[in-house]
C-alpha cells in the first residue's frame, strides 16, 4: 500500500491564538510591509481578542520601538476608530478594548518629548489635532447613543485610558475642547443600576481635575447648575455601593466586630438586620506581616470615584443636600451618607500606611468639612432626622465605646475625628491630616455652641484624645516642630480646647459632662505649661488659648492643694468634682472671641494636595481600566 499524501503535523507545545500572531505581525519592524491591508485588519478586529499578550508585547517595546513602527500604530489607532464609527457588533467592542488597552500602555512609556512623541504615535505630528478631534467626538457619539450600555461603557474607559495619559504626559486633553459633560450624565440616566454609573462618574472627576489650577476648566463649571434630581441620586447611590464594597475589603483583612455580639445584634450595626437567620462564616485571620501588607494595598482603586464625590460636593448644593438626606434605597441597609462615614472610618484608621491612603483620607476630609460648613447641612446632620447605626472601624486600639442603635451624624463624624487623631500618631507626624481633622471638629463645636444643641456622645473620650495628642506633641517637639504648618495645627489644637472650656455650657448635655472636662484638664498635669514653653505660645499674636488653659488649669490646682492641705489627705475623685463644681464661683475665664473663627473651605488653598490627589486618582484608573479589560 502507497502512504498516504496526507500528513499530520505535530501539534506546537504552546498553543498560540491566532489574534496573538497579528499581534506580532502588527508590531514586527518590517520596513517593506508598512501598509497592512484591508484583510488583515478585518480579521483583527473579529477574532477573539486577547489582551493580555497584547499588553506583554507592548510592554515588551520601548518607547523608541514604537516610534520607529509609528505607521503601525497610527493605521491601528485610525482603523479601531472606523470600526467603533461603524457600530457594527463584534469589531466595535474589540476595537474600543483594543483603543483602551493600546492607549494606556503605550502611552505610558517614558518619551524623550512624551507629547510630541505620542502624537506621532498615535496620528503624526500634521494631523494630530484632527485625528484626536474625531477620536473624542466619535467615543462622545457612543456614550451617548451607544448601540448599547455596554459599548456606551467601553468608550468611557477608552476616554478614561486617554485622559489618564495626559495628565502623567502633558499631551492635550482634546476632552477639554469638546464638551462630555452632558452625554455622561445621559449614560448615567440610562443606567439599569447604579453601579453601572460609576465609569462615568471616575471620567468625570479627571475630566474636572484636568489643569483646573491653570485655566477655567469647563467640566467645573458644569457641575456648580447641574440641577437633576435622578441623576445626582443614581451617582450618590453608585458611590455609596462602592464605599460598602471597599469597606469590606477591609473587614476582609481582619473581622474587627465588637466580641460578644449576637448575629442578630452584628447584622444590625452594619445595615444589614433582614438577614438575621443563618450564620457568619468564620474567616482565617492572616499573620501580621500579611495583613499589614494586605492593608497597605487598600483601598482599591475604585475609590478614585471620590474625587468626583469631592468636585460635586465641592460645586453643587442640592448634591450635598441629597448626600446628606439620602435614604437607604431598601429597609434594613445604610444610607448613603452612613456608607460613607463608615468606609471613611477605616480610612482614617489606616492613613498613615501609605501616601496613596493619606491622599483619599483628605479628600474625604474636604467632604465633611464642606458638609459641616453649611449651616442647613450641619443643622440636618445634628437633628434627629440623620440618625443611623453603620459599622466604624475597631482594628486598631485604642477603641471608641460601642453605641449600640441609631445616632445622629455628627457623633458619628465626632468618632471619625477621635479615631484619626489617635490612630495615626508617629513622630513624622502628617500635620496636614491633622489640621483637617481639628477643623472638621472646630465647625462642629462652634455649631453646636452657637445653636445651644445638646447631641449625645461620648465626650469624654474627645477631650482625653485631645490632652493626649498635646501630651504627644509635647513629648516629640524635635520632630515634630520643624513639620511645615506644624505651628498652625498646635494653634488649632489651643483653640479647640479653649473654645470647649469657654463654650462648653452651651453644647455639652449636663453639668457633669461640663465638670468632666475641668477635671480632664486639671489631670493633665504640668504638660499644658510644658507644652506653651515649648512651642514658644506665649509670644504668639492673636487669642491667648494657651494662657487660658493654664489659668483654668491653675485655678483649680490652688484648690485642690488647699482643698488636700485642709482634710490632711489626698483627695477622692467625688472630692475633685466637688471642688470643681465650687471653683466655678471664682473662676474668669477670658473671652474667647475668635476661637471659633474659621476661614470657608476654599479650593485654592489646597491646590497642592488635590494635584497630588488627581495624579492618584489617574494611576488608580489605570489600574482599574487594565482590571476591566482583560
Amino acid at each position: 500500500m502507497e502512504p498516504s499524501p496526507l500528513t499530520q503535523d505535530s501539534r506546537p507545545d504552546i498553543f498560540q491564538p491566532k489574534i496573538v500572531r497579528l499581534y506580532e505581525a502588527l508590531f514586527r519592524e518590517d520596513e517593506d510591509d508598512v501598509d497592512l491591508s484591508e484583510g488583515f485588519w478585518e480579521e483583527f478586529f473579529l477574532l477573539r481578542p486577547d489582551f493580555a499578550g497584547l499588553r506583554r508585547l507592548l510592554r515588551s517595546l520601548g518607547p523608541d520601538d514604537l516610534l520607529h513602527l509609528h505607521a503601525h500604530t497610527q493605521q491601528l489607532f485610525l482603523c479601531a476608530l472606523s470600526r467603533v464609527r461603524q457600530a457594527k457588533a463584534p469589531a466595535d467592542e474589540v476595537a474600543l478594548e483594543t483603543l483602551t488597552v493600546f492607549l494606556d500602555t503605550a502611552l505610558s512609556k517614558k518619551y524623550t518629548n512624551p507629547s510630541s512623541d505620542i502624537l506621532s504615535v498615535l496620528a503624526g505630528l500634521h494631523d494630530a489635532d484632527a485625528v484626536l478631534s474625531d477620536f473624542v467626538a466619535t467615543l462622545d457619539t457612543v456614550i451617548r447613543n451607544g448601540r448599547d450600555l455596554n459599548v456606551r461603557s467601553k468608550a468611557i474607559r477608552a476616554a478614561l485610558s486617554m485622559t489618564s495619559s495626559s495628565f502623567h504626559t502633558g499631551l492635550p486633553t482634546y476632552f477639554t475642547h469638546r464638551d462630555l459633560f452632558p452625554s455622561l450624565m445621559k449614560f448615567v440616566q440610562d443606567c439599569e443600576t447604579s453601579v453601572q454609573a460609576l465609569p462615568a462618574l471616575y471620567l468625570l472627576g479627571v475630566l474636572v481635575n484636568y489643569n483646573k489650577f491653570e485655566f477655567q476648566n469647563p467640566y467645573r463649571l458644569r457641575l456648580d447648575d447641574f440641577v437633576n434630581d435622578s441623576v445626582i441620586q443614581k451617582m450618590i447611590t453608585g458611590f455609596a455601593s462602592t464605599c460598602v464594597a471597599l469597606r469590606d475589603a477591609y473587614v476582609a483583612v481582619q473581622d474587627d466586630l465588637p466580641e460578644g455580639w449576637t448575629l442578630g445584634s452584628t447584622l444590625n450595626y452594619i445595615g444589614l438586620g433582614v438577614l438575621a437567620p443563618g450564620s457568619r462564616p468564620s474567616t482565617p485571620v492572616p499573620a501580621a506581616d500579611e495583613a499589614r501588607s494586605l492593608f497597605t494595598a487598600l483601598p482599591g482603586p475604585e475609590i478614585g470615584v471620590f474625587l468626583a464625590i469631592y468636585d460635586f460636593a465641592n460645586a453643587n448644593k442640592l448634591f450635598c443636600f441629597n448626600l446628606v438626606t439620602m435614604t437607604p434605597a431598601e429597609k434594613g441597609n445604610p444610607s448613603p451618607l452612613g456608607s460613607f462615614l463608615s468606609l471613611t472610618s477605616y480610612l482614617f484608621q489606616h492613613a498613615h500606611r501609605s501616601y496613596r491612603s493619606s491622599l483619599y483620607t483628605y479628600l474625604s476630609l474636604f467632604i465633611l468639612q464642606i458638609l459641616v460648613e453649611d449651616q442647613i447641612l450641619v443643622k440636618r446632620l445634628c437633628g434627629d432626622e440623620s440618625k443611623v447605626s453603620i459599622r466604624l472601624c475597631r482594628q486598631r486600639q485604642p477603641y471608641l465605646p460601642i453605641v449600640k442603635g441609631d445616632r445622629v451624624a455628627v457623633a458619628v463624624i465626632l468618632d471619625l475625628v477621635v479615631d484619626g487623631v489617635n490612630h495615626n500618631l508617629r513622630r513624622r507626624l502628617d500635620v496636614e491630616l491633622y489640621i483637617l481633622n481639628l477643623g472638621v471638629l472646630l465647625r462642629i463645636l462652634s455649631y453646636l455652641s452657637k445653636a445651644k444643641a445638646r447631641i449625645s456622645y461620648h465626650w469624654s473620650e474627645l477631650w482625653r484624645t485631645l490632652l493626649s495628642f498635646m501630651r504627644f506633641l509635647s513629648t516629640y517637639v524635635s520632630d515634630i516642630k520643624p513639620i511645615y504648618r506644624s505651628s498652625d495645627m498646635v494653634d488649632q489644637l489651643v483653640n479647640v480646647l479653649a473654645f470647649a472650656l469657654s463654650n462648653g455650657e452651651n453644647f455639652l448635655p449636663d453639668p457633669a459632662a461640663y465638670d468632666d472636662l475641668f477635671y480632664k484638664l486639671v489631670e493633665t498635669g504640668d504638660i499644658v505649661t510644658k507644652f506653651r514653653n515649648t512651642f514658644e505660645l506665649a509670644s504668639r499674636s492673636g487669642p491667648n488659648s494657651i494662657q487660658t488653659l493654664i489659668n483654668v488649669s491653675s485655678h483649680y490646682r490652688s484648690l485642690l492643694e488647699s482643698g488636700e492641705k485642709k482634710s490632711s489627705k489626698i483627695l477622692s475623685p467625688r472630692e475633685v468634682s466637688t471642688v470643681i463644681k465650687q471653683g466655678y464661683e471664682t473662676l474668669s475665664i477670658e473671652s474667647s472671641d475668635g476661637l471659633d473663627r474659621w476661614e470657608k473651605y476654599r479650593e485654592a488653598d489646597m491646590k497642592v494636595l488635590l494635584k497630588k490627589i488627581a495624579r492618584a486618582v489617574v494611576d488608580d484608573a489605570r489600574v482599574l481600566v487594565e482590571e476591566k479589560v482583560t
